[in-house]
């Protein structure tokens, strides 16, 4: 039985008699609305959650609740593009919420803490679903399918489970040591089972999996760089920037020539350019189509790979062509010795879709000695020949179900997805559901469309302008080899940002409805009510003036027609 509390009352026998309820033609309920940041994050996360947790202090229970969602903070929070921040409402008061921070040091803790993952123990009896590929998106279905009652196989072709993260991430980006430590303690809980050394189509047949699994979940990458050539011509000595990456990161060493050309504008560009830089390569290019991030670009026509890591490559010496395209190769014999550059923006067409066009007269020549394509990656179809269908992806629905396969799913870069590990996380959660709904014969629920709250939405009277916490980042003199270059923050600064947060479309428990009311029509209750918060609504005395809606901070109370 709820407590109820009202602010402020005349005695029995005089206002309370008057139930001016009936003069009413609207009402205030209670909305519950996704924030932004909630909404974009393609992992599923909900930051205003657990920064809620973290400003009362409960800092394992803002970990808990990350990892309903992804199991991996401690990686995502150092590799992640993070378009939550680009999307939160506070950066139109002065700066987004700096969540990848929060994220970051909240997989730390658990690291440092050995918190343990919120999951039940797995009946041995269990249902058992084969996963090829450990990367992001195999793990996460792995740890939701254990979540769920299931047990999991985990079959990949190399020794230690982490996919791309582990073979072309530098060390600088993500420490070994973070994705030792955050990888063994997701397979070490009960119900997962790795299998190294197991490669599809080599070790096993897909169709035997299935004769041999209820349900089958592909996550192999896309490990095969997209072919690339200008009108044909292809350089005798071609190397592909995610091969170099591995490279990198297997032995350490790349070739060093005196200056290079980086043809991409995603984060393996980035990352190329960069280790070549650490290499001790003089002079290095990226030629990219896309501008470099910046205020008034918008984050879709902008380079795709993080910005921070952009800003920290042109620190580096890295020079960037913007808005520049690959006319034709010079070579000498077969040897690269320079590149026609020519300008290239987006028109728009007759047929009303913009195209990207190269002006004629802007030709410019680079001299370099090697050129590195980095231009994406595509899925090797070795082992599933049928399913790829001759397509440079696997094409699954939002749920990661085939078309014509019932008991297969896919996930990860495998699919074209956003090619982040945050999207990765968020397909091995949304098919681990999948499979789960398939085997119990239950229909798939509706996936949440309800639109964000804005910032028009919000009070912002009620916020204080508060600068962003900034990390500590290396100066460039020291960015050498694997040291990391961004430092996580420590407690009391995480608990600082968190204070930032709007609370967008949740319920803050500030009281301003609660003492604000004129007719003292709203009540506080010791316990949560049914929505969540601590008020409800006495309709019996709420006229409906909305000084309730007006006032609530973030955006929780919503006026509606009285029926």
């Amino acid at each position: 039985m709820l407590v109820l509390t009202r602010a402020g009352y005349a005695k029995p026998a005089t206002s309370l008699n008057f139930k001016t309820g009936t003069w009413r033609v609207q009402k205030p309920i209670h909305q519950h609305s996704p924030a932004p940041c909630h909404s974009i994050c393609p992992a599923g996360e909900d930051p205003q959650a657990y920064l809620a947790h973290i400003q009362s202090g409960h800092i394992e229970e803002a970990w808990k609740c990350l990892v309903e969602v992804n199991p991996l903070p401690a990686i995502t929070g150092r590799v992640c593009p993070h378009p939550c921040e680009n999307a939160c409402n506070r950066a139109q008061l002065d700066e987004p919420i700096a969540i990848h921070a929060v994220e970051r040091f909240l997989g730390d803790e658990a690291i440092s803490h050995n918190w343990a993952y919120p999951v039940k123990a797995v009946d041995i009896a269990a249902p058992e679903i084969a996963i090829i590929g450990a990367g992001p998106a195999g793990l996460s279905a792995a740890y939701h399918l254990v979540k769920l009652g299931y047990r999991a196989v985990i079959f990949d072709d190399r020794t230690e489970a982490g996919g791309t993260l582990r073979t072309a991430l530098p060390a600088y980006r993500l420490p070994r040591q973070v994705l030792d430590d955050e990888t063994h303690r997701l397979l070490s809980l009960p119900g997962i089972r790795f299998q190294p050394r197991t490669r599809l189509g080599r070790d096993m047949d897909l169709r035997e999996l299935q004769a041999q699994y209820p349900a089958v979940f592909l996550a192999p990458g896309a490990q095969r760089s997209q072919s690339w050539s200008i009108d044909g011509a292809i350089p005798h000595d071609l190397h592909y920037g995610l091969e170099l990456l591995q490279q990198w990161v297997d032995i350490g060493s790349v070739p060093t020539p005196k200056s290079v050309a980086i043809v991409g504008a995603g984060n393996t560009a980035v990352d190329m350019a960069r280790v070549m830089k650490r290499a001790g390569v003089p002079e290095v290019h990226i030629i990219s189509h896309k501008p470099i991030p910046r205020p008034g670009i918008p984050a879709s026509e902008a380079m795709p790979a993080i910005p921070r890591e952009v800003q920290e490559a042109l620190e580096e010496g890295v020079i960037i062509h913007e808005y520049r395209g690959i006319r034709r190769l010079i070579l000498r014999g077969e040897r690269v010795v320079g590149i026609e550059l020519v300008h290239m923006k987006k028109l728009m067409q007759p047929s009303g879709k913009l195209k990207r066009i190269a002006f004629e007269g802007t030709e410019t020549i680079l001299n370099v000695e090697q050129v590195i394509p980095a231009i994406g990656q595509v899925l090797d179809p070795t082992g599933f020949e049928a399913l790829a269908e001759n397509r440079s992806h696997f094409k699954v629905d939002q749920w990661g179900q085939f078309a014509n396969h019932a008991n297969l799913y896919a996930g990860g870069d495998a699919t074209g997805n956003a090619g982040t590990v945050t999207a990765a996380v968020g397909d091995g959660r949304r098919a681990a559901q999948a499979i789960d709904h398939a085997l119990k014969i239950k229909a798939l629920p509706e996936l949440n469309s309800k639109p964000a709250v804005s910032y028009q939405e919000l009070n912002i009277a009620y916020y204080e302008p508060a600068p962003r916490v900034q990390e500590s980042v290396l100066p460039v003199e020291q960015r050498t080899g694997d040291n990391e270059i961004v430092t996580s923050l420590n407690s009391p600064m995480i608990t600082k940002e968190s204070q930032r947060c709007f609370s967008c479309g949740n319920c803050l428990a500030c009281d301003n409805c609660w003492t604000l009311c004129p007719d003292s029509a709203v009540l506080k209750t010791k316990e949560l009510a049914s929505d969540g918060s601590h008020y409800v609504f006495d309709y019996d005395y709420c006229k409906g003036c909305g000084l309730c809606a007006h006032e609530c901070p973030c955006g929780y109370i919503e006026m509606i027609e009285e029926l």
